[in-house]
């Protein structure tokens, strides 16, 4: 047996010595390529994403509102929906009418006028607190806040270079979705120094330093610095008659209020189906975060460097929210909460990003913020609709039911994308 060990340790140790070295240099080599995604971007870009995060994780008001109405001013469930619906409103026309401004006026000026003028109306909004008033504060403070999205999206048109614009979307993206992650945190501390009323003063104080901070750093451009691949439709070309954009549009609907379901109708059922509380969903839905983070910009940076068409990553994750509820059919094992949020992940990683960059690409230049309202509003519809139409196949015919719609919807999705390929390459 001792003779066994003198020999086993000359061969064992060198062997271990090169594996850690080898495991060592994939390691590296995964978080080089890693980081090289993120080389490339604009000073304005990287300022843009910066500002974005600040702004999203200053939205502390958003995740608390439904708690502060039900709780602090004592609305009903069903005034606290109705304040939800005007709240989706409001978010769909500023969405539209932000992306008419831009056009119009420019996106600088849409920024700057939408966050420094809902900064304001954010201090102000504490201070309706009746159920009428809250609704009509609500509604004009979303189409006010929501104006800066579709700019927002112009201006990332403007200030990227044409072969990293998708990926420069995703940055934004990734600033977005750490604002969201860190704003519920500040949130909740605030609330429990100071209470509600301090949550309406930090929004609107975070939106108007963003904005200061941005104008200060980032001056106005007037001219997008490519004709890259913008559309093939004439200076003429209505709008309404694209058809493959329209037909589009319904798609970014179907995968948004699919996608939109691991923020209402999922973590009921992790409750009453599985008995889960709230941190054990909370660690589910930050794995969707961790996913997102970690894959998304090398997914794009792959697919820009291959040169893939926008729409193919689009269908693939319309499979993958198809199989996400495809998963929730089998109740016999918990597990499958877990394929639920990794194909939901995969599904937000394909689809969402690339919508961004076939929609920027399709618009004509003078049309950009029009076509970049109409695509934003769809995300807000889908955001007020998710809810209901969830609720309401819950109420009516339980979970199974809902995933099955859900799962038709994103197969739906699948069709209509390969159509829209279809059709695009009918034009070329």
């Amino acid at each position: 047996m001792m003779r066994a060990q003198r020999q086993f340790r000359p061969y064992s140790i060198p062997i271990l010595l090169n594996f850690t070295a080898q495991a060592n240099t994939m390691i590296q080599a995964a978080l080089l390529r890693y980081i090289n995604n993120f080389r490339g971007f604009s000073r304005e870009i990287w300022i843009l994403a910066i500002v974005t995060f600040v702004n999203r994780a200053g939205t502390m008001v958003l995740p608390f509102l439904s708690k502060y109405m039900y709780e602090d001013l004592k609305f009903s469930y069903e005034q606290v929906g109705w304040v939800m619906v005007w709240f989706g409103l409001g978010s769909a026309i500023g969405s539209w009418l932000g992306g008419k401004l831009a056009d119009k006026i420019g996106f600088y000026k849409v920024m700057v006028g939408s966050l420094l003028t809902s900064g304001c109306l954010f201090f102000a909004i504490q201070y309706a607190q009746s159920f009428h008033s809250l609704c009509i504060a609500m509604f004009g403070i979303m189409v006010i806040a929501d104006m800066f999205r579709p700019a927002m999206f112009v201006s990332i048109g403007t200030y990227a270079k044409p072969e990293n614009r998708v990926r420069a979307f995703t940055l934004v993206r990734l600033a977005v979705n750490l604002g969201f992650a860190a704003g519920p945190a500040m949130g909740g501390l605030i609330i429990t120094k100071i209470g509600y009323q301090g949550l309406f003063w930090a929004d609107g104080t975070t939106c108007i330093i963003s904005i200061l901070a941005f104008t200060i750093l980032v001056k106005e451009r007037k001219k997008i610095l490519s004709e890259s691949n913008h559309a093939i439709a004439p200076a003429s070309f209505p709008i309404w008659k694209d058809k493959p954009f329209l037909i589009f549009l319904f798609v970014s609907f179907l995968v948004s209020m699919v996608f939109f379901q691991l923020l209402t109708t999922i973590p009921l059922y992790h409750r009453e189906r599985y008995g889960l509380n709230e941190l054990q969903t909370g660690l589910l839905l930050t794995l969707n975060g961790l996913l997102v983070f970690f894959l998304e910009m090398p997914v794009v940076g792959y697919c820009e460097r291959k040169n893939i068409d926008k729409l193919r990553p689009i269908f693939v994750g319309s499979v993958c929210m198809a199989l996400s509820f495809a998963a929730l059919m089998f109740e016999s094992w918990s597990g499958v909460l877990v394929i639920n949020i990794v194909f939901l992940s995969l599904g937000e990683i394909f689809a969402f990003p690339f919508s961004n960059g076939f929609a920027q690409n399709r618009a004509p230049k003078h049309k950009m913020g029009v076509y970049m309202g109409l695509f934003t509003m769809m995300f807000s519809l889908a955001h007020m609709f998710s809810s209901k139409i969830g609720m309401a196949f819950i109420s009516g015919f339980g979970y199974f039911v809902n995933w099955c719609v859900m799962g038709g919807f994103s197969l739906l999705s699948c069709l209509l994308t390969l159509y829209v390929i279809k059709l695009v390459r009918d034009e070329n």
